[in-house]
């Protein structure tokens, strides 16, 4: 996890302005979405040896064979969630903790789960130290965290192989999950909305490359 002083600089928050820019030209429309990019010190997560490249829009290793997403892929999962002041939300693989305190900025509950013991170690300690209050929970996320279901959004930032059953149960009637569902190197953005009696609505978006979602119901 990251190894420098926690320190936000002029020419940081201008190469944040033009990331923001950057988001905005490629299609991401929502301000709030825009404004927390432009809030959050994406350099913060970055190891010392890759700080340089922090607000470049492009996914970075952080160990454990996990990535940092992209913020366009950061942005355009946070658009379609629409997040509301006060949403539960679920977040399947916290990773180094930028989508989820993307989310807590938004003014979401964040409930986030991490396979990976020692990425899960190192982000909570991390997110401690940066004053970001959320419930991380280490474990397979496939099958959710249904001691605090339902939610009103879930979010899944690692490839799927199908849609994990056990999500769409803990989600609420109105509620939003997205995740990325394909094959091992690419997957759509699928977009499932859960309406009165039960019934899944569907809606598929772009193309995305993501890490393998690991666990039960993911790859093994």
């Amino acid at each position: 996890m990251p190894l420098l002083k926690l320190e936000d600089t002029y020419l940081h928050k201008g190469k944040r302005k033009a990331l923001v820019a950057e988001l905005k030209k490629k299609g991401i429309q929502s301000q709030r979405v825009l404004d927390a990019i432009n809030t959050l010190p994406r350099h913060f997560f970055f190891d010392s040896a890759l700080i340089s490249h922090a607000y470049e829009d492009k996914a970075f290793p952080i160990g454990e064979g996990q990535t940092i997403s992209q913020p366009y892929t950061v942005a355009f999962q946070t658009e379609l969630l629409d997040i509301q002041q006060g949403d539960k939300v679920l977040e399947i693989g916290t990773g180094s903790g930028y989508q989820a305190s993307i989310l807590h900025l938004l003014g979401a509950e964040v409930y986030t789960i991490e396979y990976q013991k020692k990425l899960f170690e190192g982000t909570q300690k991390f997110l401690k130290r940066l004053g970001i209050d959320m419930n991380l929970f280490y474990g397979d996320g496939t099958g959710g965290l249904p001691q605090f279901a339902p939610y009103d959004k879930i979010i899944v930032t690692a490839g799927a192989p199908v849609v994990p059953e056990a999500l769409t149960q803990q989600l609420k009637v109105g509620g939003v999950l997205v995740i990325p569902v394909g094959d091992r190197s690419r997957q759509a953005m699928v977009k499932i909305t859960k309406k009165a009696g039960g019934k899944l609505e569907r809606e598929e978006f772009d193309y995305f490359a993501f890490v393998p979602l690991l666990g039960k119901d993911g790859w093994k």
